[in-house]
């Protein structure tokens, strides 16, 4: 499938005039659909409900389709060397026992998806990638195939085991051993009829769209299907309807959840190339906005930005991902509803968070990082948000994915100490950026974005306004940080404020002597000059998380002082020397 989304959903017009963005939706779930959904679960849990599971299971599959996402030799590589290595984590093959073995939760979803058979795919040497793969498949269908469990069984695990089971037929299903290819088949046929009732429970957004996607896949892979596919394919619409923004961005904020979606799509569509029926139009729809809404967070090195608890996810998966979709685009540079502003001039990209965070119902890991942004010049990062937390495990320790959902985490600033959108220890945020009024401009010589929250009017009764432009040669940033007193809000007090900017992997800072300024030097690349008003220029420690989950110790530019009761006005400019 191969589509021009600048043609079809190519209006990239800025918006004239002042926006007001107001936070969307409820918060968590009720306590109701809480108490529905784990009574749900439970009851899957029982010996009885295994009985429903039971019934006829396909001889064959009626079509072997590919999988549109070229893997990763490297990691192929490692497999046959003996370990499966992703995100900094290795486990051994022999001890790789889907669960406990994993040093990460998100190193588990990936060994119980099997989404590493791409990786044994890439080798493109069916002599080591097959032996590999029919070992741990066998062990997969021997220790949980017949009983129901998690993670094992969890929705969404089991809608892309489905895609990568079907996807990677040839690797997995190649034994002459006909018990061993019955028991596969019967392990499918059961995780669709789990799926069945299963599918359309499962947490809203990403969840939920992998679990119907697998769904759908069984209704087109095995005889008898066609019922399966029409109610999957309508439940998948409404999932859809609730996993994106109108433009295409994700309802969780977070471009790493948006590249997966992006990449299960994708997969689906081969099952529907592979039958010679038609996408359903509402499919072609959504991977046609969701591909340029995700090309505008991508970064001069090609990989993402670290949003809302997303790390760099690398040029190399993302250009995969993209080209899978068969969507062919340019980044936007205004993704209205999703909340990302780019300006890309010269060689320079930034993108600004202009939105609340994220609901809660939507996204258990958002972070407090409204008007924070992302820098770079042509393929180093020059300032960046640590990100990262939803990479917790062996590297990121719980306490420390807390620390890095916090605004100060992000580059902007924080009022008090305190984030602008509280961050709760269970998980979901509270309260605080509710309004948001954004405006942008553009002339010949620059590019803005006015844009203010009332994230800490409510305890400290001032409105955060950030004017940034950049020059139209991409060789200038300019910027005003203005605390305002917010209507209707409690009386103003002095509130110690600080804007940090923290600095990518590559970068080395020195401050300079008047204490208004730094120097941020690229390794092997050009010169930003710093300087500020209105506050004290410091430097301290931070840490950036890379796409493979590796921590990096950096340094970060703090901008720091007093606001009195009047508010406040701290002004800002790099330049870049040479």
């Amino acid at each position: 499938m191969t589509q021009d989304a600048t043609a079809q959903h190519g209006d990239d017009s800025i918006d004239a005039g002042r926006r007001l963005v107001r936070a969307r939706g409820q918060g968590g779930l009720s306590l109701g659909e809480r108490v529905a959904n784990q009574f749900y679960r439970l009851t899957w849990l029982s010996p009885l409900q295994s009985m429903l599971l039971k019934g006829r299971h396909p001889l064959k599959l009626l079509v072997a389709p590919t999988d549109p996402i070229i893997g990763d030799k490297a990691y192929g590589e490692a497999m046959v060397e003996g370990a499966i290595a992703r995100w900094s984590h290795m486990i051994p093959l022999k001890d790789c026992d889907f669960g406990e073995s994993c040093p990460s939760a998100r190193l588990r979803d990936h060994v119980q998806s099997f989404d590493w058979l791409r990786d044994l795919a890439a080798l493109g040497d069916r002599a080591k990638a097959v032996p590999i793969a029919e070992h741990l498949t066998r062990r997969w269908v021997a220790n949980f195939a017949e009983k129901i469990s998690q993670p094992a069984w969890r929705a969404d695990l089991w809608g892309l085991r489905i895609l990568n089971w079907a996807s990677h037929a040839p690797l997995i299903l190649a034994s002459p051993d006909l018990v061993y290819r019955s028991a596969v088949l019967n392990a499918m046929a059961r995780g669709a009829r789990y799926l069945d009732r299963a599918a359309d429970r499962a947490p809203i957004g990403v969840a939920r769209v992998n679990a119907l996607s697998g769904l759908v896949a069984a209704g087109l892979l095995m005889p008898g299907g066609e019922p399966r596919r029409i109610s999957g394919e309508a439940a998948l619409k409404r999932a859809l309807s609730a996993a994106f923004f109108p433009d295409g961005g994700s309802a969780c904020r977070c471009p790493l959840n948006l590249t997966t979606i992006i990449g299960t799509l994708s997969m689906l569509a081969n099952v529907y190339e592979a039958r010679k029926i038609g996408l359903p139009d509402f499919l072609i729809d959504y991977l046609g906005k969701a591909v340029p809404a995700l090309q505008s967070v991508i970064m001069g090195d090609g990989a993402l930005g670290s949003w809302q608890g997303g790390s760099a996810v690398t040029a190399r998966e993302v250009v995969a991902v993209i080209a899978a979709s068969g969507v062919r685009s340019r980044p936007l540079r205004q993704v209205r509803d999703w909340g990302y502003q780019r300006l890309h001039a010269g060689n320079t990209i930034l993108i600004l968070d202009s939105a609340p965070p994220p609901v809660s119902r939507v996204a258990m890991a958002g972070c407090a990082s409204t008007l924070a942004f992302e820098l770079s010049d042509g393929k180093d990062r020059l300032i960046v948000n640590c990100g990262g937390s939803r990479m917790m495990g062996k590297s990121i320790p719980a306490a420390l994915a807390v620390g890095l959902r916090t605004t100060a985490a992000h580059s902007t600033l924080t009022l008090g100490d305190a984030n602008s959108t509280a961050v709760q220890s269970n998980g979901q945020l509270g309260k605080g950026v509710d309004e948001i009024e954004l405006d942008r401009e553009e002339t010949a010589s620059f590019s803005r974005i006015i844009s203010s929250h009332d994230g800490y009017a409510r305890r400290f009764g001032l409105v955060h306004k950030r004017s940034i432009a950049l020059s139209a040669d991409g060789r200038e940033i300019r910027c005003d940080d203005v605390l305002m007193p917010a209507k209707s809000a409690r009386k103003a007090e002095q509130t110690s404020f600080a804007i940090r900017f923290h600095l990518g992997a590559s970068v080395e800072a020195s401050a300079t002597a008047d204490g208004f300024g730094a120097l941020l030097r690229i390794d092997g690349g050009p010169l930003w000059q710093f300087r500020a008003t209105g506050g004290a220029v410091t430097l301290d420690e931070s840490i950036w998380v890379d796409g493979e989950g590796r921590l990096y110790n950096t340094q970060q530019v703090v901008v720091s002082g007093e606001a009195p009761p009047g508010g406040a006005s701290i002004s800002w400019v790099l330049k870049r020397a040479g």
